[in-house]
């Protein structure tokens, strides 16, 4: 997990949110006076640009800061071109057996997958225990919020506090999708996307992972369905009822009971 020695929220002119937010995170502030590759003092820096909460490297060659964008770029360019109810995700929670559904994301992260089911009809309930992500997906949500061509999907995702460790017994779902962080040793991978190198520097990988699946499969009433980079150990060393493969990873499903015959 990350230290205040690598991520401090950041400032140009001090305000009460930045405070507030720097005490929500136990996070140290940051008063910049020179450009990013310049700061050596910490390597990473939460800041406000272009009316956006992003995450910025700091030091030499630093690449742009990345905010959560639900509205614009590529996810919306996902849900007006990527294939509808034919991706893999969207056969892997069941969308080719039902209309909609209502999901738990239990590890969120910046909400794209999220925003993908939601768009595809489903209810999405997004959890986030990191709290320097959470603050991130909190303020796309809140800018997506305000388009009005997305309305309908934002309408249909919601983010909920705390984990699910606690949702009660009483708050089950169709499906619980899972994304837990995997460690790559290989940064220099092409498939290491800039947000994910991020994250890995920052967050690590969850260690706790495995605990998951359970949770999960208590809360689910259907199925569960766990995304893995290609190559990586099934969760919890449990075989699933089957999986579907993509190019760079694949989607392990565990079901529980069918969804074929349920009326929605």
């Amino acid at each position: 997990m990350f230290t205040p020695s690598t991520l401090a929220v950041a400032y140009r002119n001090a305000d009460t949110h930045v405070r507030a937010l720097a005490e929500q995170l136990q996070l140290p502030t940051y008063r910049i006076s020179s450009e990013l590759k310049f700061i050596t003092s910490y390597d990473y820096l939460l800041i406000h640009q272009d009316d956006a909460l992003a995450i910025a490297k700091t030091g030499k060659a630093a690449p742009k800061p990345v905010a959560v964008e639900l509205a614009s770029g590529a996810v919306d360019h996902r849900r007006k071109f990527g294939g509808g109810k034919g991706q893999d995700i969207a056969k892997a929670c069941g969308l080719t057996k039902r209309n909609n559904l209502s999901i738990f994301d239990a590890t969120a992260g910046l909400g794209r997958d999220a925003f993908v089911l939601a768009s595809l009809g489903c209810d999405v309930t997004l959890f986030e225990r990191v709290g320097f992500v959470r603050a991130l997906l909190h303020d796309g949500i809140e800018r997506a919020n305000m388009v009005a061509d997305i309305a309908d999907i934002m309408a249909r995702m919601r983010l909920a506090k705390g984990t699910i460790f606690d949702v009660s017994d009483a708050e089950c779902v169709d499906v619980v999708y899972l994304d837990p962080m995997f460690p790559h040793n290989d940064k220099s991978s092409a498939a290491v996307k800039k947000e994910m190198a991020f994250f890995r520097d920052l967050v690590g990988h969850d260690e706790d992972a495995d605990a998951l699946l359970p949770q999960a499969m208590h809360l689910a009433r259907y199925r569960v369905v766990v995304k893995r980079p290609k190559g990586a150990p099934y969760l919890s060393d449990q075989e699933p009822s089957y999986r579907i493969d993509g190019k760079s990873g694949r989607f392990d499903v565990y079901v529980k009971r069918s969804l074929d015959h349920v009326t929605d």
